[in-house]
């Protein structure tokens, strides 16, 4: 009788530890997914080629987005300032404001999430009210030319 009640509890035990593990696993990887979306969390990427850098932290929360970013250009003027815009779908659309020369000036920045990398887009642009605003953003191309990787925050 004492061996088989010994087995029952052996596998009683087993089962309930199994359950507790599978249990803790997901609750793992529920902190982990809210943790990468969490308001407060900033991403960070960085451009570098050859002599050229650029670097860009954002922080987003219910599809607004705000941040940092700067260029380092060779033989370009240096510029940073801080950025503020809408997140549509895989697409960051925002206002660069940044010192330049002395100058404060805006221009409309947008960014294509690939994976771990945002692609800066290019496209025609004009003068709205002192800002430099895009013409037709369905006309933009993120051809590759400056795409930032992601990088731990500093």
């Amino acid at each position: 009788m004492f061996p088989v009640l010994g087995l029952a509890t052996l596998l009683l035990a087993a089962c309930q530890g199994g359950t507790a593990k599978k249990t803790q696993a997901k609750i793992d990887s529920t902190i982990v997914t809210n943790a990468e979306s969490a308001p407060d969390s900033v991403q960070c990427y960085q451009y570098i080629k050859n002599r050229d850098t650029a670097t860009l932290s954002l922080k987003s929360e219910n599809n607004k987005v705000t941040g940092t970013l700067g260029y380092n250009l060779y033989e370009k003027d240096k510029n940073a300032g801080t950025i503020a815009g809408m997140v549509k779908g895989d697409t960051i659309i925002a206002n660069y404001t940044f010192q330049s020369e002395g100058k404060t000036s805006v221009r409309e920045v947008a960014f294509l999430k690939k994976g771990n990398q945002l692609a800066e887009g290019f496209g025609d642009v004009q003068e709205i009210n002192g800002e430099s605003k895009f013409k037709d953003l369905s006309k933009l191309k993120f051809d590759g030319s400056m795409t930032f990787e992601k990088i731990d925050c500093k």
